[in-house]
């Protein structure tokens, strides 16, 4: 005869307590880019919005990215590090497949007793990361979660490469997710198209990169035309139906923090949405690159410190990359 289990209880509903950030002390204007890339500062502005990006030193680690964003979230949170149950990092730029970052990350802030592992989810990375913090709060497998979106990307990029270089930056994001007396974190949209798995990708693998050398290490590389067509068709049908399954209109936003992507993507998911006017959107690339993962929290970071979106507001969200992946839910903001 079975044996009756006792069930895991959580909190009845989870919300984001606080959102730390962690950007780079290098700033690189595009007039640092363009030469290797034969492009210009109007072009690179044309075709992303993007004026600025911020790098990481050499010395500096996704792991040490990942820390100083953490640290000021948890200050924020006022929840000390030993009460945190998981930490979470959504990254595709850790350079070791093992140990993970979250465990370093983990014994670096002091918090010893919690779970910890990597979520590769690319650019979706955060949001995933997000439905996942909300589901174990809920279902009892931890009272508190650290979730980072970190990526140190200029590790994996060719600067040569007039596809990628001009994009791409460097990172970390970070939220303290913790039970709620009232819904904070709407059901997640989200979804995979691995058909399309070419249209981000690394040029060889590691393997291959070992096995048959080759002139240049391993990067990342774009078909971006197809990527921009994807996000633009489908990406604002997600953000619809996360919408519609939080209960949300479009009126009733006081923010929207999409990826941060291109400014192109992010335009025309405002035109798809029939976004209103007073509803603010986040378009931290222009002075922050694409930073993959860490996007979505520098974004709302920003728009919080800066006063452009109300702390207890409600936002939507949502993450897409490379898989094809993507995520998007409506928040309360912290």
């Amino acid at each position: 005869m079975s044996a009756t289990i006792t069930p895991s209880v959580g909190a009845e509903y989870a919300r984001i307590l606080s959102v730390g950030a962690y950007r780079p002390a290098r700033i690189v204007p595009n007039s640092e880019i363009v030469d290797l890339i034969d492009s210009s500062d109007e072009w690179i502005r044309e075709r992303s919005g993007i004026i600025e990006r911020r790098y990481a030193a050499k010395d500096e680690s996704v792991v040490d990215l990942a820390v100083s964003a953490a640290l000021v979230a948890l200050e924020r949170s006022g929840i000390a590090a030993d009460q945190i149950g998981m930490v979470l990092i959504g990254t595709v730029t850790h350079p070791y497949p093992t140990p993970s970052a979250a465990a370093e990350v983990a014994d670096r802030i002091g918090a010893l007793n919690a779970a910890a592992v990597d979520l590769s989810a690319a650019c979706a990375g955060f949001c995933y990361g997000l439905a996942i913090a909300n589901d174990l709060i809920r279902g009892g497998s931890a009272r508190y979660v650290l979730l980072i979106g970190v990526e140190k990307l200029t590790d994996w990029v060719n600067p040569a490469d007039r596809g990628t270089a001009f994009l791409f930056a460097d990172g970390a994001g970070a939220v303290v997710v913790g039970p709620s007396d009232t819904p904070g974190i709407g059901p997640v949209v989200w979804g995979a198209d691995g058909s399309q798995k070419d249209a981000i990708t690394m040029t060889q693998s590691l393997i291959d990169y070992r096995d048959n050398g080759g002139p240049i290490f391993p990067t990342l590389e774009m078909q971006g035309q197809q990527v921009f067509r994807w996000a633009v068709g489908e990406m604002a049908k997600a953000c619809q139906r996360a919408l519609d399954v939080a209960g949300v209109s479009a009126d009733d936003l006081d923010a929207f923090i999409p990826h941060q992507a291109n400014m192109r993507i992010t335009d025309a998911m405002v035109r798809a949405l029939k976004l209103p006017g007073h509803v603010p959107v986040a378009r931290d690339i222009a002075y922050t690159g694409n930073t993959s993962a860490a996007s979505v929290p520098l974004a709302m970071d920003r728009m919080l410190e800066t006063g452009e979106a109300p702390h207890g507001g409600t936002a939507l969200l949502i993450g897409f990359g490379a898989g094809l992946v993507y995520a998007s839910q409506v928040v309360i903001l912290p």
